[in-house]
């Protein structure tokens, strides 16, 4: 992306960690060492350059955890916050700036996006049925939901996802779904959301990423796959 000044920027991510646990040689190796190789080499090449990354201190593996060792989300999330930001540090990753997204930054950007869409009108609100976990007295995330996968029969297959065959799921197709919290047979209940309307934008993509016959064949083919499917609200 450009500058108002005209000069290129370059801004370099990777994927955030949860912070539900220790980072180890896999983390580093796989996802957060390319991206600081080629922030080294943008820096040494004199480009205006910024390298971001964060802890994610929103998802299904914190809860988890939390509940495993009798504790608040909250707790976990600081605890794994420092210790990774200094695993880094020691590590030397080059980070320009490392993050949380509980930050008040990260909370008023993401506000400003959905408030933006909002005002577009590009929501759908719908009212349907969702898994709830009875005994754990919440609604379940695709991620809460493990059962048998319809497509290759994996046995702990994700509501989002099949980690096995690589079908993206929806938690009502798994055959015997269970909660990942308490092991429960979850039950259907009525549940109101906000959707985004993909399959509008599917023809827009397909045309875009045609334009990127350099990425790499597994990501291609994974994209591929969600098109072939129909992108879903």
């Amino acid at each position: 992306m450009s500058s108002l000044t005209g000069k290129k920027k370059y801004l370099i991510t990777s994927a955030l960690p949860y912070a539900n646990g220790p980072l180890h040689l896999g983390h580093l190796a796989g996802a957060y060492l390319p991206g600081d190789i080629y922030a080294r080499y943008c820096r040494l090449k004199n480009r205006d350059t910024l390298y971001i990354c964060g802890s994610d201190e929103h998802g299904v593996p914190i809860m988890l955890r939390a509940r495993k060792e009798g504790v608040s989300p909250q707790a976990i999330v600081d605890r794994y916050h420092f210790q990774n930001e200094k695993s880094f540090q020691k590590f030397g990753m080059s980070f320009d700036y490392y993050g949380r997204t509980s930050s008040n930054t990260h909370r008023q950007i993401s506000q400003e996006f959905f408030e933006q869409l909002a005002a577009k009108k590009w929501f759908i609100l719908k009212s349907d049925e969702q898994l709830y976990d009875p005994k754990a007295k919440i609604f379940l995330a695709d991620r809460f939901v493990r059962g048998t996968c319809p497509v290759c029969d994996y046995q702990d297959a994700y509501g989002d996802q099949c980690e096995r065959c690589g079908t993206s799921l929806s938690p009502a197709d798994l055959i015997n779904p269970r909660s990942a919290i308490t092991n429960e047979k979850p039950v259907l209940k009525e549940s109101t959301h906000w959707y985004l309307p993909l399959a509008k934008f599917q023809k827009r993509l397909e045309d875009w990423i045609a334009q990127h016959p350099e990425w790499r064949p597994n990501v291609l083919g994974q994209i591929q796959s969600w098109f072939k499917n129909g992108l879903k609200d």
